[in-house]
């Protein structure tokens, strides 16, 4: 496998700490972030830790299909294939906000942007690389209405738009999987468990009683991203759903439609004009 690793959303929580271990283990991490100065103080921070570590910036707005593009560029041009890709970033809005796309918010940064950047770099991957998507188990609540994504007078609910922007993720996983078989690349998404921290959120706050009553320290909330990025014992595992103790689980019966996923994976790559 490459030893190259891009990662998206670094700044804080699991993404921090996933880079960290990903740099430790000898992978070059370039770290897809909104925040430069953000991101430029977590890549000192693991130098401190990881003197000989190899980390790298790249700027990508996840929520603007244009920046998306941009990052997918910069690492087609500046990297060679990438042995490892964690689509790790995640948000929700508490209030209906629109991307400059048109799209709505929590969709556009936790679906589209991902769904766009995992397209643009699907011929840069190497022959063993691992795809990752950081999902949640609030999947289980979720309901796809794509109809309502571009609808600006659509009902909107904090916890709804995240559990359909995580549902998609599962959704998304699944389908890629489907079409990558017969290759050596896999690609599995995970529950992360939910991560408390002193920045922990509002809107995280909100949700919180919704996926579980433990709660994680950034250290222990990543452990399932680096298990699936690191372990020998997943190479050729694909196509799953893992929750926070690195177990196989069972996804939500809409995760497993087919035509559903299909029908997401579509839209999808119209909306973002994904190559095919």
């Amino acid at each position: 496998m490459s030893e190259l690793a891009v990662i998206t959303g670094t700044t804080h929580g699991i993404g921090r700490v996933t880079s960290r271990e990903l740099a430790r283990a000898g992978k070059t991490v370039v770290m897809l972030c909104r925040d430069l100065a953000a991101a430029s103080a977590v890549r000192a921070e693991i130098l401190r830790q990881v003197p000989r570590a190899t980390v790298e910036v790249v700027r990508c707005d996840l929520a603007s299909l244009a920046s998306v593009r941009e990052a997918a560029a910069t690492v087609r041009r500046d990297y060679p294939r990438l042995g490892l890709l964690v689509n790790n970033a995640g948000m929700v809005s508490t209030r209906r906000r629109t991307s400059v796309d048109g799209f709505e918010l929590t969709f556009a940064t936790n679906h589209l942007g991902p769904f766009l950047l995992t397209a643009l770099l699907s011929d840069h991957l190497d022959k063993t690389a691992r795809i990752i998507m950081v999902a949640s188990r609030i999947h289980y609540r979720g309901r796809l209405d794509l109809a309502a994504v571009k609808d600006v007078r659509a009902r909107y609910r904090s916890t709804a738009a995240y559990a359909q922007s995580k549902l998609a993720n599962v959704l998304h996983t699944f389908a890629l999987a489907r079409r990558l078989a017969g290759t050596d690349i896999s690609v599995n998404c995970l529950h992360p468990g939910v991560v408390a921290t002193n920045l922990l959120p509002r809107w995280l706050r909100v949700i919180k009683p919704l996926i579980t009553r433990v709660m994680f320290d950034a250290e222990r909330g990543a452990r399932t991203t680096v298990h699936l990025a690191l372990d020998p014992s997943v190479a050729g595992i694909t196509g799953r759903y893992f929750d926070e103790y690195q177990s196989p689980r069972d996804a939500a019966p809409l995760a497993n439609d087919v035509e559903l996923q299909e029908s997401l994976w579509n839209m999808s790559a119209k909306w973002t004009r994904a190559p095919p």
